[in-house]
C-alpha cells in the first residue's frame, strides 16, 4: 500500500515571510482590497500588521488562505 503525503504549503514559512510575499505581489493598496482589514488600509507596515495578525486568528487565516491560493495557482514560487 502506498502512502500519500500531502505537502503543507505553509510549512517552514513564517507569518512575516508570508506577509512580505503578499505585499510584494499585491502591494498594500490591493492587499487591503483583497483582505479588508484596517492594518492593511490605514498607514500599513509590516510590524503593525504582524502584531494584529498574531492576535487575530480570523485575519491570520484569511492571509494564509490567500497565500495558499497564490501558491496553488502558481502565482508565487
Amino acid at each position: 500500500m502506498s502512502e500519500t503525503k500531502f505537502k503543507d504549503p505553509l510549512h517552514g514559512k513564517t507569518l512575516e515571510m508570508i506577509l512580505k510575499d503578499l505585499v510584494f505581489y499585491y502591494g498594500w493598496e490591493h492587499l487591503g482590497v483583497k483582505i479588508n482589514i484596517r492594518c492593511f488600509n490605514n498607514n500599513p507596515s509590516i510590524k503593525s500588521s504582524l502584531a494584529f495578525l498574531r492576535k487575530t486568528p480570523w485575519a491570520r487565516k484569511k492571509v494564509e488562505e490567500l497565500y495558499v491560493y497564490l501558491i496553488e495557482t502558481n502565482k508565487l514560487n
